[in-house]
């Protein structure tokens, strides 16, 4: 049997997610493919005012567990449109402006059906003073251009604030059988993409707890969708997915100095620290082990920078944990996963919360 079919996890489903565009305060494509695919097998799908999309299963049930990955990546917007037809642009999000230089980009247009192509703008090597060669390049440095010439000819196309995305779709890494993947944006589609999958799992295993799966937004510009989705949903345990550093290759090794060892294709990593409610780690742990998951641990001293921060301090303080995804190139166009490594956390989190019983078991001390 090849690798890709003993996945649990539907590439097709993946594949169409992560070739959506979804910065932060516009996740609407990604959210519809999403929608579309949790009314399959969901009790209750549906969308708050915010934008956080929650898919349902048991929802009477009286023991509520949250599992949320944001489906927000970051992006550009337009701020201005100049005289000779360039497009200024802001971050939404965390931009490393270095990685944009050369780029082609989409430009989500309120005024087109079809995104319009340009590419990101800068001086050519050739004319730079020796100064500007040395410096690191800045947003306020680049443009883009979608091929006119006037800002009258443009303003009938582009509208200030429309978004840009870069223009990278999902691919397989062919040296890899299939198992590692390229993308933009799995930040945190990934995460959204395995709180669906793991839903899915676990209604097929029977749990009987009331489980929302939930896309949160605008985590990027701030960890905005899981404050109010967790507000709302009130739960007992709540469950964050994201991706963390890689530290395996290249220069990416010099993370290990202040994460540790994390590895492609090693396994799903369970955080452990004050964010994160220890006997929930612990039982990831004795899961992992007694269904032959493996799994790696990170340690997180202080808050963990995703939606388990919000989550934790969520009304009366849920039972909290986080389980991340390694990957290489994090803020690129270029982020790698592997699919081993999502589908083995779709199985630990269905798994993890079968096996909740007494909550009151979770009080750390």
């Amino acid at each position: 049997m090849a690798e890709e079919e003993k996945l649990f996890i539907s590439k097709d489903f993946l594949r169409s997610l992560l070739n959506q565009p979804s910065p932060s305060g516009f996740e609407g494509p990604a959210v519809v493919v999403w929608r579309e695919y949790a009314e399959k097998f969901a009790d209750k799908v549906f969308t708050d005012y915010h934008g956080n999309t929650f898919a349902v299963i048991n929802p009477e049930a009286p023991v509520r567990v949250m599992l949320a990955g944001h489906i927000d990546e970051i992006g550009l917007m337009v701020t201005q449109i100049a005289s000779d037809g360039s497009l200024k642009v802001g971050a939404i999000g965390g931009h490393d402006p270095q990685v944009l230089v050369g780029q082609r980009v989409y430009v989500l247009s309120s005024k087109t059906e079809k995104p319009i192509l340009g590419v990101i703008g800068r001086k050519p090597i050739h004319v730079l003073r020796p100064d500007e060669k040395e410096k690191a390049v800045k947003i306020e440095d680049l443009w883009v251009d979608i091929g006119l010439n006037s800002k009258e000819e443009v303003q009938k196309l582009v509208e200030i604030g429309d978004p840009i995305v870069i223009a990278y779709s999902y691919d397989e890494l062919n040296a890899s059988g299939g198992k590692v993947i390229v993308g933009r944006g799995i930040d945190d589609r990934i995460g959204a993409f395995t709180v669906l999958e793991a839903l899915r799992l676990a209604k097929e295993l029977g749990v009987k707890h009331a489980v929302y799966a939930v896309a949160t937004v605008q985590e990027e510009i701030g960890i905005r969708g899981a404050k109010t989705s967790a507000y709302r949903i009130d739960p007992h345990v709540g469950i964050a997915v994201d991706v963390t550093f890689a530290s395996d290759i290249g220069g990416l090794k010099e993370l290990e100095k202040k994460i540790g060892e994390v590895k492609l294709g090693k396994g799903p990593v369970i955080a452990r620290g004050p964010n994160l409610n220890p006997k929930l780690v612990e039982l990831f742990k004795r899961v992992a082990s007694e269904e032959d998951i493996p799994y790696q641990l990170e340690a997180a001293p202080r808050a963990t920078g995703t939606d388990a921060n919000a989550i934790q301090l969520t009304r009366s303080g849920p039972i909290t944990g986080l389980i991340s995804i390694p990957n290489r190139y994090m803020h690129s166009p270029c982020e790698l996963v592997n699919l081993e490594d999502v589908d083995n956390a779709v199985k630990l989190i269905a798994k993890t919360i079968t096996r909740i019983d007494k909550l009151e078991e979770f009080v750390p001390f």
